[in-house]
């Protein structure tokens, strides 16, 4: 079977990645982080992200973070997934999570945020705009876990958000890549955003078919780093 594990933040939940709340959305209180799995060989993959990385609207199974561990296992690889996904969160957000998630040891991060903020127009810039939040967090990450991997998965906007503030949104993902030296996921929803028939009816979220196409978008650049 293969090791993966759902992880949900100590937050009131918002099950959408735009600002549409789900009726069945409850408020939980999760229990500490779990401890390392015994075998001192495996390593933690965390999953940290919104709605996408959640699975919002598909059964846990058929999100890609589970589609990834399910690849890892088949390959006999020595990983545990972690999805660390809360639905509706922004960066900042994220910003304010992430200590919680650090209470555990990770091998490999792969961050997955900021659609909230573009499809709210957030600012970018600032000492609380985008830009800062996903670079907090990317410094907490590096100072809990210095030899940690880091992934940051690229996300665009519509262009009726405008295009300017279109244009630099997507320069965010590449540009934190580049000054800390990690991998990239080009366009999360590479093959997938804007194909009716891979969306749910919101047109944001993936179907089930979709998300098996970005768990491939998200395997072509992780896959290489478990081989290290």
């Amino acid at each position: 079977m293969p090791k993966f594990r759902q992880l949900i933040a100590p937050f009131i939940l918002f099950l959408a990645l735009s600002c549409h709340n789900n009726p069945n959305t409850t408020t939980a209180m999760p229990p500490a982080p779990a401890a390392p799995a015994p075998d001192s060989h495996t390593k933690n993959i965390v999953f940290f992200g919104n709605s996408l990385t959640a699975g919002y609207g598909v059964s846990p199974d058929q999100a890609f973070p589970a589609l990834i561990a399910h690849d890892i296992d088949s390959l006999h690889l020595p990983y545990s997934v972690v999805n660390a996904g809360v639905s509706g969160e922004t960066s900042a957000d994220g910003r304010t999570r992430i200590a919680w998630v650090l209470k555990q040891p990770l091998d490999i991060f792969i961050l997955e945020l900021g659609g909230n903020d573009g499809l709210r127009g957030i600012p970018l810039t600032g000492k609380s705009g985008t830009t800062a939040n996903l670079q907090a967090i990317i410094d907490s990450v590096k100072t809990h876990y210095p030899n940690a991997a880091i992934v940051i998965a690229g996300m665009q906007i519509p262009p009726t958000m405008g295009a300017t503030y279109a244009t630099a949104f997507k320069n965010i993902f590449p540009r934190l890549a580049a000054d800390n030296h990690t991998a990239l996921i080009p366009f999360l929803l590479q093959n997938v955003g804007g194909i009716p028939r891979l969306n749910q009816p919101d047109g944001i979220h993936p179907t089930a078919a979709g998300h098996r196409i970005v768990a491939q978008n998200v395997w072509e650049v992780l896959h290489p780093l478990l081989e290290k």
